[in-house]
């Protein structure tokens, strides 16, 4: 997931938009926000990494599954969700198409 994430905002950064990783740590280790920093650096991540430990944002998306994609629209509303790995050439053809509607 990571490496498609990491040429989407290569790709498409310029063109809006805007990836933020939403950290939900399974471990107590990942709580440290040090280690997530550590582990953001060493992944060569560099869009926005949110720390989620109390997994709030988690819990209000009613999230249960990991990893799951959520694509928000220029307007702020909810258009595409997938869950798990894989449809990369699905979720990129998503992302264009809502780049490209008129804000």
């Amino acid at each position: 997931m990571i490496p498609s994430l990491k040429e989407w905002d290569k790709k498409y950064r310029n063109q809006g938009l805007v990836i933020i990783g939403n950290h939900y740590p399974e471990f107590s280790f990942e709580e440290d926000l040090t280690n997530l920093q550590a582990a953001v650096a060493e992944n060569g991540i560099k869009y926005a990494v949110a720390q989620d430990n109390d997994g709030a944002t988690w819990k209000a998306y009613k999230n249960r599954y990991w990893p799951t994609l959520y694509l928000i629209d220029k307007n702020g509303h909810l258009r595409y969700i997938h869950i798990g790995e894989g449809n990369y050439n699905e979720t990129e053809d998503a992302i264009q198409s809502l780049l490209a509607e008129q804000y």
